[in-house]
């Protein structure tokens, strides 16, 4: 089957396909703020640049697409009719540096967690709230963090985050 973009227009659109600051991403980083927690973004000096640092804890979160990154038994994840050879030895290599990362990071005593997009599509709060548990224990489930409802909550994250999912 052949492409039916020009060269020209597919490699257009591919440069707009962003690597970092994904609507996902913001999300949970808006979330994750609301809730009192502080983190760094996209740290060089650690291996896969996580999306999510938190030193206090110790912790690194990835949130994944699941196309580049290969969500198992995810539709988003389905790969190219065309070009299969390239897609799969691209999504493959992107699948293994994945797990050599995650190995990296463990090694260097860091808790790793990650997320993918339609889990976090789907239920956003859910997603941050099962970081919450992570790192502060079953405390996370009291109502003593006075949390918003998850509407509000979802309201104010897709504000900042420039991200609409409640219409």
């Amino acid at each position: 089957m052949t492409d039916k973009l020009s060269p020209r227009h597919r490699t257009w659109n591919m440069s707009r396909i962003r690597s970092s600051n994904t609507k996902p991403e913001m999300l949970v980083r808006s979330l994750l703020h609301r809730i009192g927690f502080r983190f760094r973004v996209h740290c060089r000096n650690l291996p896969g640049r996580p999306d999510i640092v938190l030193p206090r804890y110790r912790t690194v979160i990835f949130v994944h697409g699941c196309f580049w990154h290969q969500h198992a038994g995810c539709t988003e994840a389905s790969r190219p009719a065309s070009n299969t050879g390239y897609w799969n030895s691209k999504l493959k290599a992107n699948v293994r540096r994945d797990g050599r990362h995650r190995r990296l990071l463990r090694q260097k005593g860091w808790r790793v967690l990650h997320f993918w997009e339609c889990e976090v599509e789907k239920n956003p709060a859910r997603e941050v709230m099962r970081i919450a548990r992570v790192l502060r224990g079953d405390a996370a489930e009291s109502t003593a963090y006075n949390l918003p409802s998850q509407r509000e909550l979802l309201k104010a994250a897709e504000a900042r985050a420039g991200y609409n999912k409640l219409k």
